[in-house]
């Protein structure tokens, strides 16, 4: 029998400050664009946490984003500094806060991945039934979502210099099977970092396909569309 605790979600992100953020975008937005297009993820992901019934905290960086961030999360989320080194050691010193809160199950995202809904956290909290951790893979290599019963923060021991790299996902697999963890997966998402996604979110948008990216961020990206 799985542990009682709070059915929770982790979320990493950096404040929406011009000049800091989705800095790839930077030529087709610009600065504020993508500070502002920052905002309407972390909006997005948050509606989807909150909407889920999750109790849900906002890992932040910088650490003196507080007071800026509080104006634009809901009241009823939790912010907390990221603290650590590398992303790795920052998501394993943000999940053992969590969990030391009361939260089991926990499922832990950026906001990168724009067609995240509710059916995914859905998904993931099912998986998490009969499975130690799941991962939803993205399309670029690393993960959009990775949730668990326990503090497993082993799982992010990876080299510093594979995050952010296209080795992400199979190495923090890798780890879950080194370590006797039973794994489920999530379906693939498309991350928006770059260009090139911007331009497939925009196309699915454009076609109609369901459960596609959300109207106010296509509605943001509309400088880069091609003629």
């Amino acid at each position: 029998m799985r542990p009682a605790g709070v059915p929770s979600a982790l979320v990493m992100a950096k404040a929406p400050r011009p000049g800091t953020v989705k800095t790839r975008l930077h030529p087709l937005l610009g600065p504020e664009g993508c500070a502002a297009l920052q905002a309407e993820l972390m909006r997005h992901t948050l509606a989807l946490t909150t909407g889920h019934g999750l109790r849900s905290h906002v890992a932040h960086a910088p650490a003196d984003a507080r007071d800026a961030l509080a104006a634009l999360v809901p009241a009823n989320v939790e912010l907390r500094p990221q603290r650590g080194g590398d992303l790795g050691l920052r998501l394993a010193a943000a999940v053992e806060d969590v969990f030391a809160s009361g939260a089991r199950p926990l499922l832990v995202m950026g906001t990168d991945a724009p067609t995240l809904t509710a059916g995914h956290l859905t998904a993931a909290l099912q998986a998490l039934e009969s499975s130690d951790v799941v991962l939803g893979p993205a399309r670029d290599g690393g993960y959009y979502l990775i949730g668990m019963n326990r503090p497993h923060t082993g799982l992010f021991a990876l080299e510093p210099d594979l995050w952010g790299g296209d080795r992400v996902f199979a190495a923090t697999r890798a780890l879950a099977e080194d370590e006797g963890l039973t794994i489920a997966a999530l379906p693939e998402l498309r991350d928006l970092d770059t260009p090139e996604d911007a331009a497939a979110h925009l196309d699915a948008f454009s076609a109609g396909a369901d459960g596609e990216l959300p109207a106010r961020v296509a509605a943001m990206l509309r400088p880069v569309e091609r003629p």
